[in-house]
């Protein structure tokens, strides 16, 4: 009896763990996938589908998720490797990888770890490169090393089931020998560009000043010439207002001359004007000799033609 009863309670046990596997596995095959999200549903071993973002229910013992992939835009690094340059110098390269997964069946299936063998095709397609490049264009051509390598995974991604949308460097190290020498190189070049700079800023400064006084020395000439020029147009002015006035006392002269009467005005004017003089003469405290003929004032009136009228 007590062996009867044993016997009931194992097969109860074994019945109530194979009930529980059983609500375990139907809990299991109830999947909830993530937007962005596919998983791959193996049914007894072989491919069966993939599951997008939403409700899914499974057969239980049946189908088996075996690869779960995130399909947003993911961010791998590269480690640092050692390159030689075409010019045999050894640079420390690493970078970082722009992918995501655009087939999930074949990301599962075309190749065992999609992001691990992005990596070593990254590096080794950086390595062949850096290879063909002196250490100088190494730093200038990272555009063309980036899309070097996004050309090489892309070709591989159409296998792999991923898509590279690029890939950057971040350092390009090399030796420290090489770089003291890169950096006196620098300097040696900012050096070089300050001093033709400062022999520039002289050279401009020396025409500036040249060129102010050269302005200089024009504007005091074209100022003196424009000095003598108003000056000999003043003077011409001058002698042109003296001779106007001249002829015309001369015409007044000739007219009160022609004038009855005129004659002997112009007689006793000239005749105040000889008494006047000769008066000085004899102030001037010393002996003054004259021609005979200078006291004769009628003589001199006759030469002229001024003949006094009666």
């Amino acid at each position: 009896m007590e062996l009867q009863v044993e016997t009931d309670l194992i097969v109860m046990g074994i019945w109530g763990l194979i009930f529980f596997i059983f609500i375990v596995k139907l809990f299991q095959s109830i999947r909830l996938v993530p937007t962005k999200s596919a998983y791959i549903v193996e049914r007894l071993g072989k491919y069966h589908s993939t599951l997008d973002a939403g409700f899914h229910a499974l057969i239980p013992f049946v189908d088996k998720v075996s690869y779960i992939h995130d399909l947003k835009e993911e961010t791998i690094d590269v480690p640092p490797q050692e390159c030689f340059s075409s010019d045999e110098v050894k640079v420390e390269v690493d970078g970082v990888i722009y992918i995501s997964v655009v087939d999930p069946v074949k990301a599962s299936y075309g190749v065992t770890d999609y992001r691990y063998a992005a990596i070593q095709l990254a590096q080794t397609t950086t390595r062949s490169v850096i290879g063909t490049l002196e250490l100088d264009r190494t730093f200038e051509e990272r555009d063309v090393i980036s899309a070097k390598v996004v050309e090489v995974l892309d070709q591989a991604g159409a296998t792999w089931g991923i898509r590279v949308h690029r890939y950057e460097i971040k350092n390009i190290q090399p030796p420290e020998t090489v770089k003291n020498a890169m950096e006196m190189q620098v300097n040696a070049e900012r050096e070089r560009r300050a001093l033709l700079a400062k022999s520039e800023g002289d050279k401009q400064a020396k025409i500036n000043r040249s060129e102010g006084i050269k302005a200089e020395t024009i504007n005091r000439s074209e100022g003196e010439m424009q000095k003598r020029i108003n000056e000999a147009e003043g003077k011409a002015e001058e002698i042109l207002a003296i001779a106007r006035a001249t002829a015309e006392s001369i015409e007044k002269l000739a007219g009160v001359i022609a004038a009855p009467g005129g004659q002997n005005a112009l007689r006793l004017q000239l005749g105040e004007q000889y008494l006047s003089q000769l008066k000085g003469l004899g102030q001037q405290g010393s002996r003054v000799v004259v021609p005979a003929n200078m006291v004769n004032f009628d003589q001199w009136m006759d030469a002229m033609g001024l003949k006094e009228t009666r």
